[in-house]
């Protein structure tokens, strides 16, 4: 796997670790920042791979669901599930959001969001995975 590829997918390990370890911590507010991040970076992976650059610096979740042609493949749910994660990342850092997030989110709410974000994450990383296989079975132009 390419470094830079690597470096966002290792981020993004480390991130949904982190989001788990809020939500045992009963960090409520930073279980769905650290989902967000999660997902933001495993589609910045994706992107890298894709476009061979660097991703743009957006925290737009949907935004590189669709510059990696992946949000036409999502099901109805998922699209769902990325909506509802989309604000998570700015309503975590401004007091007029933070206080109505703060007072929605409860065990039970993270436990579903970091769930979801699981399954999300392993589905984007098993594109990611199928990608470079393609990627890899064709042949070299010299």
């Amino acid at each position: 796997m390419d470094e830079k590829i690597r470096y966002w997918v290792d981020i993004a390990e480390y991130d949904l670790a982190t989001a788990e370890a809020m939500l045992k911590a009963e960090r409520y507010l930073y279980v769905g920042f650290m989902c967000h991040q999660a997902i933001e970076k495993i589609l910045k992976a994706h992107y890298q791979l894709m476009k061979g650059k660097m991703p743009p610096k957006t925290h737009n979740i949907l935004f590189l669901l669709k510059e990696t042609a992946l949000f036409d493949s999502l099901s109805g749910q998922q699209k769902a599930f990325m909506e509802m994660l989309l604000p998570m990342n700015i309503e975590t850092r401004y007091p007029e959001y933070r206080d109505r997030l703060f007072k929605s989110l409860d065990r039970e709410k993270c436990s579903k969001i970091l769930h979801e974000t699981r399954e999300m994450h392993a589905w984007i990383k098993e594109k990611l995975k199928e990608k470079q296989d393609v990627m890899q079975a064709q042949p070299k132009m010299s």
